[in-house]
C-alpha cells in the first residue's frame, strides 16, 4: 500500500478536527475523500503533509510521516496541490514549470516539460504568458503540472474543480485519469463534486465532522442510493 493512515487525529491548537481516521491509497490508485464543508477533508491532506498537529499512524511506502518537516515529506515523493491553486501569479507558465522542478538534479526535466505539455496542451499555448492572466481552469492545470514536476509517487489534490465551469472541470478530470494511467501516480482526491470524484476513484471515504461514516469501492458507493441521498446530494 502506498499510503496508510490508522487512527489519524489532527487539529489546530486546542481544536480537534479529525477523530481517528483509517484510510488507504494504493500504488497507482485513486482514493476520494468526500463530505460537506467542514468535514475535515482539507485537514486530512494537511495532516499528511505535516502542516497541523497530528496524532496516530500515517505511513508512506513504509515510512512514518508524523514528526517530519513538510519539506522532507515532499522529498519522500508527496506533492500537494492546495485549495486555491497556489501558482506564482507574477511568473510565466514556463517559470512556474522551472520552479516546480527546482529540487531535481536529473537530466529528464526537459522531457517531463514536453510530457506535461502533452497532457496540458493549454499550458503549452500559454508558455510565455503570465500565470496571473490565465483563466481559473488554466491556473488549476498549472498547479497540477507544477506538482507533477516533482515526480511524486502520491499527489494530494484539494478541490480541483472549485469555482470552475463544468466543461473545464471535465477536462481536468480527464487529464487526471490520463496522469493516473500513464504515470502510475497515486492520488488522494478531496472533492465536492462527488459524482465526478467517484467516477475517477477506486476507493472512497465519506467524512462527517472529522469521522468516516462510510467507505468502500467507489463504484459501489456511487450506486448506493441511501448514501447518495443522505450525504452526496445527487
Amino acid at each position: 500500500m502506498l499510503l496508510e493512515a490508522r487512527g489519524l487525529k489532527a487539529g489546530y491548537g486546542q481544536t480537534q478536527v479529525l477523530h481517528g481516521l483509517d484510510f488507504d491509497v494504493a500504488e497507482g490508485g485513486v482514493t476520494a475523500l468526500l463530505g460537506a464543508n467542514g468535514a475535515g477533508k482539507t485537514t486530512t491532506l494537511r495532516a499528511i503533509c505535516g502542516m497541523c498537529r497530528v496524532e496516530g499512524a500515517v505511513s508512506f511506502r513504509g515510512q512514518a510521516l508524523p514528526g517530519r518537516a513538510t519539506e522532507d515529506i515532499v522529498r519522500l515523493g508527496i506533492a500537494h496541490v492546495p485549495d486555491g491553486r497556489g501558482t506564482f501569479m507574477e511568473l510565466s507558465v514556463e517559470e512556474n514549470f522551472r520552479l516546480g522542478a527546482y529540487i531535481r538534479r536529473d537530466r529528464e526535466v526537459a522531457a517531463d516539460f514536453d510530457r506535461l505539455c502533452g497532457w496540458f496542451p493549454r499550458l503549452k499555448q500559454r508558455w510565455k504568458q503570465q500565470a496571473g492572466t490565465l483563466s481559473g481552469g488554466e491556473q488549476q492545470m498549472l498547479a497540477i503540472a507544477r506538482a507533477l514536476l516533482l515526480r511524486p509517487k502520491l499527489l494530494l489534490l484539494d478541490e480541483p474543480s472549485f469555482g470552475l465551469a463544468p466543461l473545464i472541470v471535465q477536462e481536468i478530470f480527464d487529464i487526471m485519469r490520463r496522469v493516473r494511467d500513464e504515470s502510475g501516480v497515486g492520488i488522494l482526491l478531496v472533492e465536492q463534486n462527488a459524482n465526478l470524484a467517484l467516477e475517477l476513484a477506486d476507493l472512497a471515504y465519506l467524512l462527517e465532522t472529522g469521522r468516516i461514516v462510510a467507505h468502500g469501492r467507489a463504484a459501489e458507493i456511487r450506486q448506493d442510493e441511501a448514501i447518495r441521498r443522505s450525504y452526496l446530494g445527487y
